[in-house]
């Protein structure tokens, strides 16, 4: 009977912890998808140049989570500054292509300026301890 019961606590833990991490997958798509519209508005693309923007920035901002990710903790900040400016330096010349010469570095800077309002909202979130209506909506 302790078995049985240590095997279907295993497994609701398992299942709740799978869904958490689906939970958070679907919140970095949204995000990704308001920055992306964010900064497209920002640089005031046109409809063919967002065409061809959409999937490079995807693949950007991709390598940028996966570079995040790994410096997780670590305590070399430094490094994981230099990893980013590799890979921006990288993406920029594929961007310069869509959006010219200096769109391509405005990117970055309109990037970072979503990035630190989503930060901001989420402060505000934890120190009033409940959901931002701003963060809600722009979530949607």
């Amino acid at each position: 009977m302790k078995k049985i019961f240590l095997i279907l606590t295993l497994l609701l833990l398992s299942g709740s912890m799978l869904r958490a991490q689906e939970e958070e997958d679907g919140t970095n798509d949204k995000i990704r998808d308001k920055m992306t519209e964010f900064i497209q508005r920002r640089l005031n693309l046109s409809k063919g140049e967002a065409e061809k923007f959409s999937p490079v920035f995807l693949r950007y901002f991709h390598d940028w989570r996966s570079t995040l990710k790994e410096f997780k903790g670590n305590p070399d900040r430094l490094l994981l500054q230099q990893k980013i400016v590799n890979l921006r330096l990288r993406y920029r010349d594929e961007f310069k292509g869509i959006v010219g010469d200096k769109r391509s570095n405005q990117i970055f800077i309109e990037q970072q300026r979503f990035v630190d309002g989503v930060r901001k909202m989420r402060e505000n979130q934890q120190l009033k301890g409940r959901p931002n209506r701003r963060f809600r909506a722009m979530m949607q």
